[in-house]
């Protein structure tokens, strides 16, 4: 079980699994830098958790905005020594030839786009500082596939293979990892699967068995493509 002191870095933080993992790390007493598109959510982490805990209102696919709070942050903050890139969205099911190129566009934009974003912008601190675990979120849909969640699972085999990549180009005391949540009665899920996933854990009886387990990933699990049990 871990022990010491984190500081954790989750994108994603205003709703489903990443709120919950934020509200359970802060009780673990760990800190917590989050984003999320949602300003008034954003807002009311702020004001029920205050420093070192930091949360900023943003689009992980803007890259401006994300090298803009990067900038911030770490001026007044040490890196994360673990990052956990969660934003993501679902499409609307559909067959792969009925949803918009806008959808599918701002879809990779989030899923895969804002996981470079991120990493673009806190990766060289960590790697100045020599250590650091990334946690890149994938699914079950990213290591196989479904019908009508065709741009979903596009991006999330995309992630599988962006995290084995930078498995391989971080130095040694780093590691990439991603990571499938497991089914989880959340919104997103729900869009697609209605009322069967409440047959499955909600995002607080989930992040009760997560959180120890992202804590605990180590050097070892460079570039593995994992589960959370």
């Amino acid at each position: 079980m871990s022990i010491r002191h984190k500081r954790v870095l989750i994108t994603g933080v205003t709703r489903g699994i990443g709120a919950s993992l934020a509200e359970r790390l802060i009780g673990l007493e760990h800190t917590v830098y989050g984003c999320g598109r949602s300003a008034s959510r954003i807002e009311s982490l702020q004001s029920r958790y205050a420093d070192p805990h930091s949360f900023h209102a943003l689009d992980v696919a803007n890259g401006s905005e994300v090298q803009a709070w990067a900038k911030t942050l770490l001026q007044k903050a040490e890196p994360p020594d673990i990052l956990i890139n969660n934003a993501g969205v679902m499409n609307r099911t559909a067959p792969l030839w009925e949803v918009p190129e806008e959808e599918f566009t701002n879809l990779l934009r989030i899923n895969v786009v804002g996981i470079s974003n991120i990493l673009r912008a806190f990766l060289p601190a960590m790697i100045e500082r020599g250590s650091g675990i990334i946690v890149n979120m994938s699914s079950g849909w990213g290591r196989s596939t479904a019908p009508e969640v065709g741009p979903y699972c596009a991006s999330k085999w995309a992630v599988e293979g962006l995290t084995q990549s930078l498995s391989q180009e971080l130095p040694h005391g780093m590691a990439a990892v991603a990571v499938n949540p497991g089914i989880i009665d959340t919104e997103m899920l729900r869009s697609c699967w209605g009322g069967e996933t409440a047959a499955f854990p909600s995002p607080d009886e989930w992040a009760e068995r997560a959180a120890e387990f992202l804590l605990d990933l180590s050097l070892l699990d460079n570039g593995s493509s994992i589960s959370v049990p």
